[in-house]
């Protein structure tokens, strides 16, 4: 794909999000030089979470960008709404074994949204978008779990899951939206941002 020039940087170390970037046929280089400490404050509304990391990162990158070069910068979140009696909650990477493990419990039989802010931004212009789409998990039996943390190692993915690996295709019943943002980048909203920018 042809975008007049311009060399596109991906800020992320996330293998998904490089695959699927590279899913558009466009040539890019990973950098992921930063300073952005990624952290926010306990009162700060979880849908303005993702946003405030995506362009952290953006504007933490460790050197100023030179003419023609876009930056992609993104953040995805796993965000269990309030349900009777039950708190909201942000899931992102659990520490440990157990964590996981809470993690899919609280998933399970719930709807619970992923959210995904991406951040592109050259010299003189900078634009943020999120994507969201809904996901709908069937009550998991707890030897699901255990067998899906014990050989999946989930610890690098927000919510203790992949959509695309085994509890997603035996514990997913439902989504609304675009999958591919579910599973870390959703390109098609970053392909029409790239050839508006």
């Amino acid at each position: 794909m042809n975008l007049n020039g311009k060399h596109i940087i991906l800020g992320s170390n996330s293998p998904r999000r490089r695959e699927l970037l590279k899913g558009l046929d466009i040539d890019f280089e990973v950098d992921t030089g930063n300073n952005f400490e990624e952290s926010f404050t306990p009162d700060t509304p979880f849908d303005q979470v993702p946003r405030l990391m995506a362009e952290g990162k953006s504007m933490g990158f460790h050197r100023p960008l030179k003419e023609g070069e876009i930056l992609i910068t993104a953040d995805t979140m796993v965000i269990l709404p309030p349900e009777e009696g039950k708190a909201g909650e942000i899931l992102g990477k659990p520490k440990d074994r157990e964590d996981a493990i809470r993690m899919l419990r609280d998933l399970s039989g719930r709807k619970h949204h992923v959210t995904t802010a991406v951040t592109l931004r050259s010299r003189d212009k900078k634009e943020t978008f999120e994507v969201t789409t809904q996901v709908w998990f069937k009550e998991l039996k707890e030897e699901e779990i255990n067998y899906y943390v014990d050989t999946y190692k989930p610890f690098d993915k927000a919510g203790a899951y992949a959509i695309q690996e085994w509890i997603g295709h035996v514990g997913i019943t439902r989504i609304e939206g675009s999958y591919f943002n579910v599973v870390g980048f959703p390109v098609q909203r970053v392909y029409e941002a790239l050839l508006s920018f």
